[in-house]
């Protein structure tokens, strides 16, 4: 898959996040990037930022939260799990989009996996 058909992929994730949770976002930008750290190869998704919740007084001016999905372990883990199928790629990159989210609003991992985004 293109990078250029994953991006797009992952611009489907974000559009289907229900619009009250849109509008709720504040100051987050989404990026697609081919691989992760080394030291953590097989990371799908990852938040950088403070979370909605952690926010205060002090919160202005500040360079924006940033989620990034990372192309090439989501592949991966998909041509091992699903067959490299274009269906098993659209949900790994909704999970994971929705499980970044869910880390700009302050939700834990813990939860994430009992809410089955882990």
């Amino acid at each position: 898959m293109t990078r250029e058909e994953f991006e797009e992929l992952v611009a489907e994730a974000l559009d289907r996040i229900p619009p009250e949770l849109t509008r709720l976002m504040d100051n987050v930008a989404v990026f697609v990037e081919d691989e992760p750290a080394a030291d953590d190869p097989e990371l799908l998704g990852l938040y950088e930022g403070t979370p909605l919740t952690e926010r205060g007084e002090w919160y202005a001016g500040v360079l924006p939260d940033r989620i990034t999905v990372y192309r090439g372990p989501t592949l991966r883990l998909v041509e091992r799990d699903h067959d490299g199928s274009r269906e098993g790629v659209v949900e790994e990159v909704e999970i994971t989009v929705v499980h970044e989210i869910a880390h700009h609003f302050g939700i834990d991992d813990e939860r994430l996996h009992e809410l089955g985004y882990g």
